[in-house]
């Protein structure tokens, strides 16, 4: 059997393929025959550049049905997907292209300037771009190279542990870790995702996520195309829009941000959510506050789940059965969740503890990263998420801290050590510290703590400038506190939990 996950996919397909599989808002269509062609178009293309067995494909693109069909067409072709968030500058897209030393990268014709200068420096073999305008008419190289291609291909066979896909996620070093996802991992999750919350070929999914994270790439989507179903495609998450299309829809998912403005919006209400039967929040905690005023506005309750880039979804609350306000849920099937002791021991329920995660959902490890990726797996081949957790009565599992101190803003990862490096390399900076501080809106915000050398001036309006233009906004602080010290305990390691009590109610 052909593992390629394209190909499973495939299988779940509608037998009418001129049925509709995405919807932009500029009522634009695209059938379940026009993905199958127009991935078949860049697959032929990818095929025709005499590309090295298992070549990586970066691609840093805005949201648009070509972007992900490009996704599709990668796969078909039996490369590996490579997806940059959008917000990433020069500094961090370099580390990517030589990490990763993609044969071919993907970008938008505004960025085509630097992006290809350093690709080019990396030795990359191609440099394509591609781009959708407000208008919805999709132009770039990559179109004008494919347009011409045979629409029909064969799916390359691929094994179920072939790569498929690498997403980089930061480490705590500021380095960053491209987790190495198979075809086998991934198509695991969808299956599994697509029996626990009861997909089916008539769904309509509201996909307002980016295409870059492993939510709005493989969760979302994944879910439409194994059940044949449909999905509304917001090339950004817009409440007022969003709500405007929920009586056309069945299920949204979102980070707790959506829900947040969701609830902001004055004509969100039971009438309005009349023919949605789930609403899925991931990514990031969701407040209990929102998640009961969500319930009492509309009448539906949200699920929440949890994942990481490493292994795609773990935990969901059931989709049959009672949903518990601050849990993730239970074990999705499957995959087996513990939670440990500092020794590895198990914990009784109520206790909190590490928790570790093993399944055909697990990545295979860090690219180019053997001695990470050992140190990460126990000895009977579980995976250290890093976050820590606890067991109530039921099973339910609750997310209530992180061992590394991430901060998770909007949905997306932040990692305090690539800020601090940035900061403390000013000149006019002695040290800093960055911590996540509370955010009704966000989730969390990030927050840097800066002390000044002797006899320097430098305001927080100027590090948040120069910050901007070396890092992805959503890494910037929301605010700068100049102190004259940071907190030390006895050992000298700063308290950064002093610092949260402090800051936690500024903003």
């Amino acid at each position: 059997m052909n593992a390629n996950l394209y190909a499973l996919f495939a299988q779940g397909f509608p037998s009418d393929q001129s049925r509709c599989c995405i919807e932009t808002l500029d009522q634009a269509y695209y059938s379940y025959r026009d993905i199958e062609r127009a991935s078949a178009k860049i697959a032929n293309l990818l095929s025709s550049l005499n590309l090295s067995p298992g070549a990586r494909i970066a691609v840093q693109v805005e949201k648009s049905p070509e972007a992900l069909i490009l996704y599709l067409a990668t796969l078909r072709a039996g490369y590996v997907f490579l997806p940059l968030n959008t917000a990433y500058q020069r500094q961090e897209i370099q580390y990517f292209i030589e990490d990763a030393e993609p044969e071919v990268v993907v970008c938008s014709p505004k960025h085509f300037g630097w992006v290809s200068q350093l690709a080019f420096q990396a030795d990359t073999k191609f440099v394509f771009t591609l781009d959708a305008t407000s208008a919805g008419a999709n132009r770039g190289s990559l179109l004008d190279r494919a347009t011409p291609m045979s629409d029909e291909f064969e799916t390359v066979h691929r094994d179920s542990h072939d790569l498929a896909a690498i997403l980089y996620t930061s480490g705590t070093t500021g380095r960053s870790k491209g987790a190495m996802l198979s075809h086998g991992n991934l198509y695991s999750n969808a299956k599994v995702l697509h029996r626990a919350w009861a997909w089916q070929e008539n769904d309509v999914l509201i996909h307002a996520l980016p295409l870059f994270h492993v939510h709005g790439l493989f969760v979302a989507s994944h879910a439409v195309l194994m059940s044949g179903a449909r999905m509304i495609f917001l090339a950004k998450f817009d409440a007022e829009r969003v709500i405007q299309e929920l009586p056309r829809a069945t299920v949204m998912m979102g980070v707790p941000t959506y829900y947040v403005r969701l609830l902001q919006e004055a004509h969100l209400n039971r009438q309005i959510c009349q023919s949605m039967r789930l609403f899925i929040s991931g990514s990031a905690p969701l407040l209990s506050e929102t998640f009961h005023a969500f319930a009492e506005r509309t009448g539906h309750t949200i699920l929440e789940r949890y994942g990481m880039s490493e292994t795609t979804m773990l935990v969901s609350n059931p989709y049959l059965g009672r949903r518990k306000a601050g849990t993730v849920g239970m074990a999705l099937e499957g995959i087996s969740v513990r939670v440990v002791d500092e020794h590895g021991k198990a914990c009784r329920q109520g206790e909190i503890g590490g928790i570790e995660v093993h399944g055909p959902n697990v990545f295979q490890g860090y690219w180019r990263m053997p001695e990470k990726t050992a140190e990460e797996f126990t000895l009977d081949g579980y995976f250290r998420t890093g976050d820590v957790g606890r067991f109530d009565e039921e099973g339910y599992l609750s997310i209530v801290g992180r061992s590394k101190d991430l901060i998770i803003s909007g949905g997306y990862n932040v990692y305090p050590k690539e800020i601090e490096s940035i900061i403390d390399d000013m000149p006019e900076v002695d040290e800093c510290a960055v911590i996540g501080i509370p955010h009704a809106d966000f989730g969390e915000a990030v927050c840097a703590v800066v002390v000044l050398k002797r006899f320097e001036t430098l305001d927080g309006a100027s590090i948040i400038q120069r910050l901007k233009s070396q890092i992805a906004n959503f890494k910037v602080p929301k605010q700068i506190h100049i102190v004259t010290e940071l907190p030390r305990n006895a050992m000298g390691k700063v308290q950064k939990n002093l610092l949260r009590q402090q800051y936690s109610t500024s903003i």
